[in-house]
């Protein structure tokens, strides 16, 4: 299955891999993280913060994926949770994208985006909380 997920998604790795190569020039280290099934570029430059996931590659503005961050659900009030360790919720992404491979953008986009309404996103806080149930029909 890992290795059908990797070829399935590869389409959406080769976009993260060529983000990550673009952030290179600008700080960012990449490595291979086994326990995220990822390649992890570190420090990379863009965004608001935090990570974002495509295919099989993890973009990470910071020196760790051990951070600790807020779930969707918490920032926008609708809970009080514990925070959650960031890789964790990224690696649910990867899993999902391994599993809908070039359909996981589209079908994340339909669902809202980066939003809390997102099934997307409250799967992957649930896996980082839980260790279980990154699926978003689950």
């Amino acid at each position: 299955m890992c290795a059908l997920g990797v070829l399935w998604t590869l389409p959406n790795t080769v976009l993260g891999l060529g983000a990550g190569a673009a952030g290179l020039a600008f700080g960012a280290t990449a490595r291979l993280d086994r326990r995220e099934l990822a390649i992890v570029f570190q420090r990379w430059p863009w965004g608001p913060g935090g990570a974002m996931t495509l295919g099989n590659v993890i973009l990470h503005t910071a020196d760790s994926l051990d951070a600790p961050c807020f779930t969707y659900a918490h920032r926008a009030g609708h809970c009080e949770e514990p925070a959650v360790r960031i890789g964790d919720h990224e690696r649910a992404h990867v899993l999902q994208y391994m599993a809908l491979g070039p359909l996981f953008l589209p079908l994340y986009l339909l669902c809202g985006g980066i939003s809390v309404r997102n099934r997307f996103e409250r799967a992957a806080d649930r896996y980082a909380r839980t260790g279980r149930g990154w699926w978003p029909w689950g």
